[in-house]
């Protein structure tokens, strides 16, 4: 658990390359539903990889940039809480419309879930550190946005979803991001004395801390 907890953003990457010659390979026996479902999880894997892995610095933009912690390594989030939110996130949320490809209210969530990080990345964290760019944002600009647009357009121009279906997507979304993330990462996971603190070497990453510094003189 230990080792995981340290290192899922770099298994997280791996997954997504294998992921993507798998997809290369049977690209043409793919419904393109499945294929668009396909690209979004691994968008979610780059995502994560760009944000804890390279150019990483996500713990530090959390607990610092927007927290402002006076113990920024371990609170409020920690690597057992960034493992855990971020791993059934991606393997649940994004891979079930893969295998379950008709269920369309189920597809939307997670390409609504990539339109929310444009929010968080695009906008909050770019305001709050006085940047044009934070790890993740290259993914939801590049990745995200362009695969869940065609998504939607896909489905809406084909008559494939319901009135309900973008309803009960939409509501899907919030529900993971409300409680299946901010609830369980800021209430039920979080500790000041969490074990679980980040490594010296993830806190040093993308250089918020001297960022941060700069931003407050």
């Amino acid at each position: 658990m230990k080792w995981f907890c340290k290192n899922w953003y770099w298994v997280g990457g791996a997954v997504a390359a294998v992921t993507l010659v798998v997809l290369l390979v049977m690209w043409n026996k793919l419904d393109i539903l499945v294929r668009l479902q396909t690209i979004s999880f691994i968008a979610m894997l780059v995502h994560q990889f760009e944000e804890y892995g390279y150019p990483g610095g996500e713990p530090a933009i959390m607990n610092i940039a927007l927290r402002n912690s006076d113990i920024p390594n371990r609170y409020p989030l920690n690597q057992f809480s960034a493992m855990f939110t971020n791993v059934w996130g991606a393997y649940i949320m994004y891979l079930l419309p893969v295998f379950l490809p008709n269920v369309i209210w189920l597809g939307l969530a997670p390409m609504f879930m990539g339109f929310m990080q444009v929010f968080v990345h695009g906008i909050v964290t770019n305001i709050r550190m006085r940047s044009f760019y934070n790890p993740g944002l290259g993914a939801v600009i590049f990745l995200h946005c362009p695969v869940g647009a065609y998504y939607c357009w896909y489905v809406a121009h084909n008559d494939l979803a319901t009135t309900g279906d973008w309803i009960w997507g939409a509501i899907l979304t919030v529900f993971v991001a409300v409680f299946g993330i901010g609830f369980m990462t800021y209430k039920v996971l979080c500790s000041r004395d969490s074990k679980w603190a980040f490594t010296p070497e993830e806190m040093k990453r993308f250089n918020v801390e001297e960022k941060m510094r700069k931003v407050r003189m």
